[in-house]
Parts: C-alpha cells; sequence; structure tokens
C-alpha cells in the first residue's frame, strides 16, 4: 500500500442510531481495504452489507463511527474533494436543464472560469456519447441517458479518482456495454476507480480487484483472479464436437490419471450474443 493512494480505510466501523430510544445499528465492522494508482476496484455485497455507507464515509456524507479514511494520504477537505469524481446510484437533475447546461453548471462548480468550464463540458459529454443530444432538456432524457449526464458531471473536472455507484443501473445491454467501455477509457486515461455493482460480470471484467462485504465486514479480498481460480482444476475448450474424438480425448486423459469432471458443448455469454445481433 503507498502512503497516498486514492483510498485507504482501516478499520472503518459505524452506527446508526434508530428509534426513540436512539437503538444503536452497526453499519460497517472494521472494515480495511486500498484502492491503489490507476486501478478499478469494485466493491460487491447483498443488500445492507455496507456498500453505501462505505461511499457515503468516502464522499463526506456521513462520518464514520471509528476509523481512518484516507483520501490520497489526507482527510477529506474542499481541496480534496476536487480530486473525485462521484456518479451516484440514481442521479436527479433539474429536468429543464439540458445537458450540456448541466455539466457546465457542475464544471463551474469545482472552480472553473465560464469558457474553461463550456470546453470541459463538451470535453466530458463526447466521452460519455452525449454530443449530440447536448442541447436538449435533461427532461427529455432516457434512463441511460440521465446516467451518461451523471457519469458526465463526474469526471467534467478531470478528476483523479471517480466513485462510480451502480453505473448501469436501468440501463440496456448495449448501454452496460457502453458504460463498461467508458470505464476503460477513464483507467487507460490514469484515474482510479471505485465501482459499485450488483452486476457480476461488469465487476468480473472491469475490477483488478474486490472486495466482498457481508453483514458490514469485509469477507473477501484480493484479485478477480484469486477469488474466481478453482484450485486443482484446469478447463481446456477444443474445437471440435466429435463424439468420437472427445471420447478419445477423455480416455487418454483418464490414462494420465487427469479425470474429465464435466463435459459441455461451449456456449457464448448471453451478452456477446446480443451485441452479435444488435450489431448486424
Amino acid at each position: 500500500m503507498s502512503k497516498d493512494c486514492p483510498i485507504a480505510v482501516e478499520n472503518l466501523t459505524k452506527y446508526y442510531k434508530y428509534g426513540v430510544r436512539g437503538i444503536l445499528v452497526q453499519a460497517l465492522d472494521r472494515v480495511s481495504f486500498t484502492l491503489e494508482d490507476n486501478e478499478v476496484l469494485g466493491i460487491i455485497g447483498a443488500n445492507g452489507a455496507g456498500k453505501s455507507t462505505t461511499i457515503k464515509i468516502l464522499i463526506g456524507a456521513v462520518k464514520q463511527s471509528s476509523g481512518e479514511c484516507k483520501i490520497f494520504g489526507k482527510e477529506l477537505s474542499k481541496k480534496v474533494r476536487r480530486d473525485i469524481g462521484y456518479l451516484p446510484e440514481a442521479p436527479y437533475f433539474y429536468k429543464f436543464l439540458t445537458g450540456f447546461e448541466l455539466v457546465t453548471f457542475y464544471a463551474k462548480l469545482s472552480g472553473m472560469s465560464t469558457t474553461e468550464a463550456k470546453n470541459s463540458a463538451m470535453r466530458a459529454l463526447n466521452l460519455v456519447g452525449l454530443d449530440d443530444a447536448a442541447d436538449r432538456a435533461i427532461g427529455l432524457y432516457s434512463k441511460g441517458m440521465v446516467q451518461r449526464a451523471g457519469l458526465a458531471q463526474a469526471i467534467v473536472h478531470n478528476p483523479k479518482l471517480v466513485i462510480l455507484d451502480e453505473p448501469a443501473s436501468g440501463l440496456d445491454p448495449m448501454g452496460s456495454a457502453d458504460m463498461a467501455e467508458i470505464i476503460k477509457r477513464l483507467k487507460a486515461d490514469g484515474k482510479s476507480i471505485l465501482l459499485c455493482s450488483h452486476i457480476m460480470s461488469e465487476v468480473e471484467t472491469l475490477c483488478d480487484r474486490v472486495v466482498v462485504l457481508s453483514k458490514g465486514k469485509v469477507a473477501a479480498c484480493g484479485s478477480v483472479d484469486e477469488l474466481l481460480t478453482k484450485t486443482n482444476s484446469t478447463e481446456m475448450i477444443f474445437n471440435t464436437t466429435d463424439n468420437l474424438k472427445l471420447d478419445a480425448i477423455e480416455a487418454n486423459a483418464k490414462l494420465l490419471g487427469a479425470e474429465v469432471v464435466q463435459r459441455k458443448p461451449a456456449r457464448i455469454s448471453l451478452a456477446e450474443f446480443f451485441k452479435s445481433k444488435i450489431l448486424k
């Protein structure tokens, strides 16, 4: 762990008070993890696992009960916030604003001049694929377009750290694929990304490492390969459907002491199939 890594949390604990008696309910229990430079880190877990609470603490929306949370080696401050871009799970924007007006507004909030804000807004809208709809009112945007506008406002000030909470929420398969490509481009541009998602395929494809939260605790943490690789097993795909050839391969494998545990036709993913039909 580098001293000034984008995110470093240690023993992060959070209690909420509920009811007139102020009963304490623990949302986070000594959670520790880091996000390194130019890394995509995924946070996954069931509802109530502590994902949203963790993100709220990182962006300063709530205060932890105990533990340490550092952004680039520093406590959260107005200056540090300028290095953070945040896309909430369900962004809500004034519907009468155009996409260009919305993103320009957020650019000016980050301290840019009017001219600089306008130029940055168009670059961000172009990156997320909304340049053609920049002059359209947000109220006329589809759910997917609103998500893209939300991402544009999150990156318009060129932050070093981008926090994405369910970025593909409500998107169709093509929209989800486009969002994944944008995230890859952000990483290629040197950004560090914290990705919270319920879409396992999205996390598996995009993330370098994954933190699994369960009941407010870290249940597992590691690279995707470390967490998903089966021990003592190897998968092989043969470019044949000839059962006689496959029987011979299986028999030879058995002679060598390698039992074939499963044999089934090779498949592509549903997402790949969908794209193959749509993009014809």
